[in-house]
């Protein structure tokens, strides 16, 4: 049995999230526990755990106050998992209507043994539309002897009616002092020779995750790890292969060369991106909260509100790594957006590389305006400019915030698109960069953004890419006042990926 399982809370009192026990307690001590909850927050933060609590407490033969005995035969059962009245149900793998028909079918059935039947249903977000309709008649009437807990890490993926009708317990990342409280009862447990200092380091690797604080923990005992905080970072940051202080002090400078050299040398020493993003982060928090007055180590030579634009460049690529083809691309993004406020904020180019363009290079961009202006003329007088009504810049702009949840490559990639043409079956896009027209193009993406237009206009569409040509910087604002960029188009983030890749 792994650490996780074996100590895995028993009780509300043991439960890791004290807000949630909390809340958990005072619904039990009303004696009304509702017929369905929804359990929702990031991986590892407790939420099946509180879910066999709950179904403990409500089966328990003989309970203690608002904790079960776990002696009697049902806290034994449903703490091995053996229990036939409380149902796992894993919906990534079961998000079929079929799977929800049998589901409805079974909740009509008395319990066999136990007071009620409880139906955990994971990763709820994962049902499929009819799916979740299917389920949202049983929770609507559910039978007196059944009870619904729905866990998810992406509740806003869950219908409206569905969550309306839940009790909602929120969950949330587990603080690094709350992680080391969960690791000392497995310490204690399993007599392991770590200090404070240790845990602290293994909490901050594990991303708020009791279950991956617990699995990082056992990996390194397993391999028999030096348990040193000095050993523990190097084996879990590598933080002897970079220097963050040196790192920050060239974000002060707006160093683009000398910080991208640094994020080039990440790779050949086997850095994490997102290890060394967050412990960044972190960093400027405590510079962010020191400026605010909170006694925290502050970071001289940028101003609060430069700070402010930093963290949220910073996040963004945070954001976006997860779906990035090239780990290190959406940091050095974010750095060349950093590096280049340098730029505009003097007036010139220096330090960043760049070059004045001379008279030739001026009169081959005057050229470029004139083919643009063309190009969006043409559009305009053309027979395929979009006449409909149904697909102005207002609905542009309400599929680009339905798209961003669900993949914010997708959204990054179609704010470099516009559309072009539309004929109630097929939606013609022109996109700007061959590499973004390849991405959106893959099988994937494209259902990704036909699935959010469909369910916009209520009729089955098709995406079609076209290449057309990007608008030269002299015009940005102007193609922006005449609905020709999508608003919060970021031409620097598109030339950077078509310098990468090719055009």
């Amino acid at each position: 049995m792994t650490l996780y399982l074996k100590y895995r809370p028993r009780n509300l009192d043991e439960l890791d999230l004290t807000d949630v026990a909390e809340s958990l307690k005072k619904i039990v001590s009303s004696g009304q526990i509702p017929h369905a909850f929804l359990f929702a927050g990031p991986k590892g933060t407790g939420k099946t755990s509180a879910a066999r609590i709950l179904a403990k407490i409500v089966n328990c033969e003989n309970l203690q106050g608002i904790n079960p005995c776990d002696k009697c035969e049902q806290c034994i059962s449903i703490t091995k998992g053996t229990n036939l009245d409380v149902i796992e149900m894993d919906a990534a793998s079961h998000r079929g209507i079929d799977d929800v028909r049998i589901l409805r079918d079974a909740v009509k059935l008395s319990p066999v043994s136990a007071k009620k039947k409880i139906y955990i249903i994971d990763e709820a977000h994962m049902l499929t539309t009819e799916a979740s309709n299917a389920l949202l008649k049983v929770l609507e009437e559910p039978p007196e002897h059944v009870i619904f807990i729905l866990a998810t890490t992406n509740p806003e993926k869950l219908i409206d009616t569905i969550r309306s009708r839940t009790t909602y317990i929120p969950f949330r990342k587990a603080s690094t002092s709350e992680v080391v409280r969960s690791l000392k009862r497995v310490v204690t447990g399993e007599k392991i020779p770590i200090g404070e200092d240790g845990l602290e380091v293994v909490a901050e690797a594990s991303g708020g995750s009791f279950r991956d604080g617990i699995k990082i923990l056992e990996q390194l005992v397993s391999e028999k790890r030096d348990l040193r905080k000095e050993s523990l970072e190097e084996v879990l940051f590598k933080r002897k292969d970079f220097d963050l202080d040196r790192f920050i002090n060239l974000l002060t400078q707006k160093n683009a060369e000398g910080l991208l050299s640094e994020i080039e040398t990440f790779e050949a020493k086997g850095v994490s991106i997102e290890n060394f993003l967050e412990l960044l982060l972190k960093r400027l928090q405590e510079a962010l909260l020191a400026k605010s007055g909170i006694k925290k180590e502050d970071i001289e030579g940028i101003e609060k509100k430069d700070l402010i634009t930093l963290i949220d460049l910073l996040l963004e690529a945070s954001r976006i790594i997860p779906d990035s083809p090239i780990e290190e691309l959406p940091l050095e993004i974010a750095i060349v957006k950093w590096c280049a406020k340098k730029s505009e904020e003097t007036g010139n180019d220096e330090g960043d590389g760049l070059r004045v363009a001379n008279k030739g290079e001026e009169k081959e961009e005057a050229q470029k305006d004139e083919d643009f202006k063309a190009t969006h003329d043409s559009f305009t007088d053309s027979k395929f400019m979009i006449q409909d009504p149904n697909i102005n810049d207002d609905v542009w702009k309400k599929i680009l915030a339905l798209v961003k949840p669900i993949n914010a490559s997708v959204e990054a990639l179609l704010r470099s698109a516009k559309p072009i043409a539309y004929d109630g079956k097929t939606l013609t896009l022109g996109v700007f960069y061959k590499f973004h027209k390849e991405r959106l193009e893959e099988v994937h993406h494209r259902k990704i953004l036909e699935d959010v237009i469909t369910g916009v206009f209520q009729s089955s569409t098709r995406v079609v890419c076209t290449l057309m040509a990007p608008p030269p910087k002299k015009i940005i604002e102007e193609a922006k006042t005449d609905n020709v960029l999508t608003e919060g188009a970021d031409p620097d983030i598109t030339k950077i990926a078509e310098e990468i890749f090719g055009s």
